[in-house]
């Protein structure tokens, strides 16, 4: 079997977010599409490792929102390669409460839904939204799985459905690693002259946490 076959099939880049006790947390997610129009009905795909998986559960709820090409990639790492276990992944990222859920601010649209049924696989949970809410809130094209890959150079966590080893970047000569989510630094500005300062464009992990290969 060829995995890299999956790779022509379509996804989106999402955070899917709910309540922790009323503390607002989320995940990145790639899979999550429309079940039925009338009524509106969603699903989305979440690996029962992460914490946000028990979090709709016990919350019952989830929102959608969907990055656009524009949003910010690091957005993309802070709420794929963190847990919610211990860290608040919205600390610092501007959100607002729409239909009653935390939904990113940047993002092109979001739809809120209720949990109406679950399935259950071997590793992730497919849940099942009756949507209570949807809007688009600013103009912009919706980031696409191959634009994340192809023009990010983004990662994939190996908590995606999606994930397979081959995407682990190979060994190469003079080339940095993120230790953290797999990002392998290939800018212009030799990685030793990078300022202290710099961070993983993807995660946001610090350059010390970058290893040489």
């Amino acid at each position: 079997m060829d995995p890299k076959a999956f790779y022509a099939m379509s996804y989106g880049v999402y955070v899917v977010s709910t309540w922790d006790n009323g503390r607002p947390t989320g995940c990145t997610a790639n899979c999550a599409a429309q079940i039925t129009s009338a009524p509106a009905t969603v699903m989305v795909s979440i690996n029962k490792d992460n914490y946000t998986n028990r979090c709709i559960r016990d919350c019952g709820h989830f929102a959608i929102s969907i990055l656009a090409e524009t949003s910010e990639p690091s957005v993309i790492g802070r709420f794929g390669f963190r847990s919610g276990r211990d860290t608040d992944k919205f600390d610092g990222v501007p959100y607002s409460i729409r239909d009653k859920l935390p939904i990113l601010d940047d993002c092109c649209a979001y739809i809120a839904c209720k949990v109406i049924d679950k399935m259950e696989t071997s590793t992730h949970t497919v849940f099942l939204g009756e949507v209570i809410g949807a809007e688009t809130l600013k103009k912009g094209t919706p980031m696409t799985y191959a634009y994340y890959h192809n023009v990010i150079k983004g990662k994939t966590g190996k908590n995606s459905p999606t994930y397979v080893a081959e995407e682990q970047a190979p060994a190469a000569t003079e080339k940095y690693v993120c230790s953290v989510c797999k990002y392998v630094y290939v800018g212009d500005v030799p990685f030793e002259n990078l300022p202290e300062d710099w961070t993983c464009p993807i995660c946001g992990a610090p350059k010390s946490k970058f290893e040489k290969i």
